[in-house]
C-alpha cells in the first residue's frame, strides 16, 4: 500500500500550499465575492462556514482527491457494515448503529445487533421513568433526586459534557455529579454534598476492573454502609453499566439493574449506549432520544453525501490541510456557549487519544504528521486566556468556533455581545492588521513618531490564521447530538487518510502498567517503607521521598 505522503494528491496538495504561501486570505475574499457561499454548507441543524481557511477551488479538489486515494468511501461503508475496522483489537465499530432507531439491519459476525440495542434502550427508558416517578425507592423510602456516576474517560466525558450541555432540558429536582479521578479529593468532595438516602451511584466500567474507576466504586459503598444503607440496600442505590456480570453481583448490584453495552463500543464513542444513563436521568428518556435521533441525522448525512458536500467530511479535510499543509500543530475548540464548556475536555480524549498515533494500521511509523493537540475554552473567557497566542504568537493554531444563533437562556443583551464576539474573533484571526494600519490608526489618535515606532510592532496582527465557524439555531438535544456524531465522523476521516486506527488507545497501557508496578512500593501514612529499586533514579528517588514524608506523618 502506498503511503499516502507519497501519492501524486499529496504532492498537488503540497505545491497548492507553495504557491499561496504569499496570497493572504484578505486577496482571496477581495478576488471572489462569492467564496463564502461556495466554501459553507449544511447539514442536520448544522452550518459550516470554512471558507476563513487559506483554501481554493483547487485545494478542495486536490483534498477530495486525497481522501478518495485513502479509500475513504470504502472505510465509511465498511465501518457501517460492521467489519471489524478496528484491526488491532479484532472489533467492529458500529456506535451509529446504537442511535439508529430506522431499524436498519446492523450485523456483526452475522448477527443483527439492531434488536440488542433496542432492548437496552428500553430497559433504560423504563429504568429512567422509575427513578423520575419515583417509583423506585431507597432504603429510607424515599425517592432518589440524586445521580451520582462513577467513571472515567468515555464513561465520564461524554456524559458529563452532554448534561452540562443540556441544562435547561434538566429534571426539576434532580442533582447528577460526575466522579472520575482516583484522587479521593473528588470523590470526599461529592459525597459531603449528598444524602445517602436519596442517591443513586451509577458505576461505568465496561469490565468493571478499571482502577480509577472501581477505587472510587468501592469507597462510595463504603460510605453508603457507613451512612445508613445495609448490605442489601446495595441493589436499591447501586446500578452497573458493565459486561461483567459476575463482578456486578459481587458488587451487590441487581442483575436487573446493570446496562450492557458492547466490544464494538468504543469507550470514546460510548455515551449513546447503557454509558448516557446518567444523561437520560437528568433530562429525561426522550431528551435522550432526541440526542441520539439528531446524531443519528449527521450519520445519514455523513454516510450518503458526496464528499464535496459532506460536512465531517470537510472538516476532516480542511484538517489536514491545516495541520499537513499549513503546519498547524494545534487545533483550538471555542464554543460560545457556557453549557458547552465540557466540550473541548470531550474532544481532546475523542481526538487525541484516536488520532495520537506515531504507528500506521500496517505497524510501520507513519509518514506524516497526524493528530494535532486539542484544547478550548469557552468565549469569551478563552479570549482572556490564551487567545493572545492565537493572534500573535510563533505558534501557528486553527480553530472552530461554534455557536448557537439563539441562547438557551436569554439574559438582556449578552447573547448579542457574545455572538459580537464570536464572529469578530474569525475576522480578527483572518484579516489581522498590517503595519500600515496599525501606524496609520496610531497617527490618528494624535501619536507622536517615537511613540508610534515604538508600539506599531507590537500591534501587529499577522492573519491568516484559520478558523471554521459551526453556526446552530439553538443548542438542543437534537443539534448537540448532531454535533457530537459530525466531530467523530471527523476524526476518524483523518485517521483514513493519515492511516492509522482510530478506535484502539495502546498508548494509556504502559502508564497503567506502571503505575501497578509502583503501587506496593508506596507505603501508607506511617508505615516504614525499604528504598526502592527497580525503576530508574528519577523515580526511585521520588518515591523514597514521598515515603518518607508519609512515615513522618503519624
Amino acid at each position: 500500500m502506498t503511503e499516502i505522503s507519497q501519492t501524486a494528491e499529496w504532492r498537488d496538495l503540497t505545491a497548492d500550499a507553495a504557491a499561496l504561501e504569499k496570497t493572504s486570505m484578505r486577496a482571496l475574499f477581495a478576488g471572489d465575492p462569492g467564496r463564502f457561499d461556495r466554501f459553507s454548507l449544511e447539514a442536520a441543524g448544522l452550518f459550516l462556514d470554512y471558507s476563513k481557511n487559506k483554501i481554493t477551488e483547487d485545494v478542495v479538489e486536490h483534498l477530495t482527491a486525497l481522501a478518495g486515494a485513502s479509500g475513504l468511501e470504502e472505510m465509511r461503508r465498511r465501518m457501517f457494515a460492521g467489519e471489524r475496522i478496528n484491526v488491532t483489537e479484532n472489533r467492529a465499530v458500529l456506535h451509529a448503529a446504537l442511535r439508529d432507531f430506522s431499524m436498519r439491519a446492523y450485523h456483526v459476525d452475522d448477527e443483527n445487533i439492531s434488536q440488542l440495542v433496542r432492548h437496552e434502550l428500553e430497559k433504560m427508558k423504563d429504568f429512567t421513568a422509575r427513578i423520575v416517578s419515583g417509583a423506585h425507592k431507597g432504603f429510607s423510602g424515599a425517592s432518589l433526586d440524586t445521580v451520582v456516576n462513577i467513571g472515567i474517560g468515555g464513561s465520564d466525558l461524554g456524559p458529563h459534557m452532554v448534561v452540562e450541555a443540556l441544562r435547561p432540558y434538566w429534571i426539576d429536582g434532580r442533582r447528577t455529579f460526575f466522579v472520575s479521578n482516583v484522587d479521593g479529593q473528588h470523590l470526599f468532595d461529592t459525597l459531603a454534598q449528598i444524602d445517602p438516602a436519596r442517591t443513586l451511584f451509577v458505576i461505568a466500567s465496561k469490565t468493571f476492573t478499571t482502577q480509577e474507576t472501581m477505587t472510587n466504586a468501592q469507597s462510595a459503598r463504603e460510605w453508603f454502609l457507613n451512612h445508613g444503607g445495609k448490605e442489601d440496600d446495595v441493589a436499591k442505590h447501586f446500578v452497573a453499566l458493565s459486561t461483567n456480570a459476575s463482578a456486578v453481583k459481587s458488587f451487590g448490584i441487581d442483575k436487573n439493574n446493570m446496562f450492557e453495552f458492547w466490544d464494538w463500543v468504543g469507550g470514546r464513542y460510548s455515551l449513546w449506549s447503557a454509558i448516557g444513563l446518567s444523561i437520560s436521568l437528568a433530562v429525561g428518556f426522550d431528551n435522550f432520544e432526541k440526542l441520539l435521533r439528531g446524531a443519528h441525522a449527521m450519520d445519514e448525512h455523513f454516510r450518503d453525501a458526496p464528499l464535496r458536500q459532506n460536512l465531517p467530511v470537510i472538516m476532516a479535510l480542511t484538517g489536514v490541510w491545516n495541520r499537513n499543509f499549513m503546519g498547524a500543530a494545534a487545533h483550538a475548540i471555542l464554543p460560545y456557549d457556557q453549557h458547552l464548556w465540557r466540550l473541548p475536555a470531550y474532544l481532546q480524549q475523542a481526538d487525541m487519544e484516536s488520532n495520537g498515533k506515531g504507528a500506521a494500521i500496517d505497524g510501520q511509523p507513519v509518514s506524516c504528521s497526524t493528530g494535532p493537540i486539542i484544547f478550548g475554552e469557552p468565549g469569551t473567557n478563552g479570549q482572556h486566556a490564551f487567545y493572545q497566542l492565537l493572534h500573535q504568537g510563533t505558534e501557528f493554531i486553527s480553530s472552530d468556533f461554534i455557536a448557537p444563533a439563539i441562547s438557551q437562556s436569554a439574559l438582556g443583551d449578552h447573547h448579542e455581545k457574545l455572538l459580537a464576539n464570536f464572529l469578530a474573533q474569525t475576522e480578527a484571526l483572518m484579516c489581522g492588521k498590517t503595519i500600515d494600519e496599525v501606524r496609520a490608526e496610531l497617527a490618528a489618535e494624535g501619536k507622536a513618531k517615537l511613540e508610534i515606532d515604538t508600539l506599531a510592532p507590537h500591534k501587529v496582527f499577522p492573519g491568516d490564521r484559520p478558523s471554521n465557524s459551526i453556526l446552530m439555531e439553538k443548542l438542543t438535544p437534537e443539534t448537540l447530538g448532531a454535533l457530537i456524531a459530525a466531530y467523530e465522523h471527523k476524526i476518524f476521516c483523518q485517521g483514513v487518510i493519515w492511516g492509522v486506527n482510530s478506535f484502539d488507545q495502546w498508548g494509556v497501557e504502559l502508564g497503567k502498567a506502571l503505575a501497578s508496578s509502583i503501587l506496593p512500593a508506596l507505603g501508607v501514612e506511617g508505615e516504614e517503607k525499604p528504598e526502592a529499586s527497580g525503576h530508574d533514579a528519577s523515580t526511585n528517588g521520588l518515591l523514597n521521598r514521598i515515603n518518607a514524608i508519609r512515615r513522618q506523618n503519624r
